[in-house]
């Protein structure tokens, strides 16, 4: 009898995501009703890049749904550091606007931390401000980067109480590796942050209990390096050429994440797909997260 292809159980992200759509439009209406609060996010996309454009129309599509108020301030490449500066200066004072995110990344020639600092903190719905790293990495109420925060929805959903398990992430970004360290080590995990020079990385992954890839490299992490039974958060997204030849031929590609899913699922006890897992989720804490910031900046508990 021919071994199954798949043993892992999958998450679905999806499933998941729409879950929490659906709570964050009760939440809406529930502000609505109650504070006549409309929450209200601004997405500012500079520069025309295709993969941008599609994640800033999907963040407005689904806050419009969800029943807040949705602005997109599209900027081209060339634009002025200043003229940026400006705009972000005006959204932190539109009381119309709690939520503020700015599409990364930017065009060269602009400086991308002097922007992300130019945020009003409060209205940091990507939580890449300092102030909310620093509130993070404190254990004090913060607004937490999307992605980080999507997949320990994830987790616990899947796992349930987290207390004890060893965790690596593989990845030290500010926007995926280091929050969901900190995270994780909220929730009791004890936890090794690797990457891709760490020594003996496949040894270090076949520690974990919970294993997060995030290091930008497709299918970098590989069967055997999951330890039988383990949960894989595959946070990766990396466009690669289609194995057939003649798709690849034509300069077709797909996507896949950092992990072999053909190899992990056989290992791994869940897993997540990709695409259909983590990416889902980023958009739906994103709203998540401007509700969030409404209650907040209005003094709502």
């Amino acid at each position: 009898m021919a071994e199954p292809e798949t043993s892992a159980k999958i998450i679905d992200g999806k499933a998941y995501a729409e879950r929490l759509r659906a709570q964050v439009g009760r939440d809406v209406a529930q502000l609505k009703a109650d504070y006549k609060l409309q929450p209200g996010l601004a997405v500012v996309l500079v520069g025309e890049d295709p993969a941008s454009q599609i994640y800033v129309r999907s963040k407005g599509e689904h806050s419009l749904a969800a029943g807040m108020h949705s602005v997109t301030h599209r900027l081209p490449a060339d634009v002025a550091q200043a003229e940026l500066l400006r705009l972000i200066g005006d959204l932190n004072t539109d009381p119309a606007i709690h939520g503020i995110l700015v599409q990364l990344p930017l065009p060269k020639g602009l400086d991308e931390r002097q922007v992300l600092a130019a945020i009003n903190p409060d209205k940091d719905v990507d939580g890449l401000h300092v102030v909310n790293a620093g509130r993070l990495a404190s254990g004090l109420p913060a607004l937490t980067p999307c992605t980080p925060a999507g997949c320990m929805i994830l987790l616990r959903e899947t796992l349930g109480d987290l207390t004890g398990l060893r965790a690596v992430v593989v990845g030290r970004s500010v926007l995926v590796g280091r929050p969901i360290a900190q995270l994780l080590l909220q929730a009791d995990c004890t936890v090794t942050i690797a990457h891709s020079r760490t020594r003996d990385l496949a040894a270090v992954c076949r520690e974990a209990d919970i294993l997060v890839a995030a290091v930008g490299r497709p299918r970098m992490i590989r069967g055997d390096w999951i330890k039988p039974g383990a949960a894989v958060i595959d946070v990766g997204i990396n466009r690669v050429p289609f194995d057939d030849p003649v798709k690849a031929a034509a300069g077709k590609t797909k996507v896949v994440g950092d992990v072999d899913f053909k190899e992990a699922s056989r290992v791994a006890g869940w897993i997540t797909p990709v695409p259909g897992g983590v990416g889902l989720m980023t958009v739906a804490v994103l709203l998540q997260n401007t509700v969030t910031a409404a209650r907040r900046l209005a003094g709502i508990d």
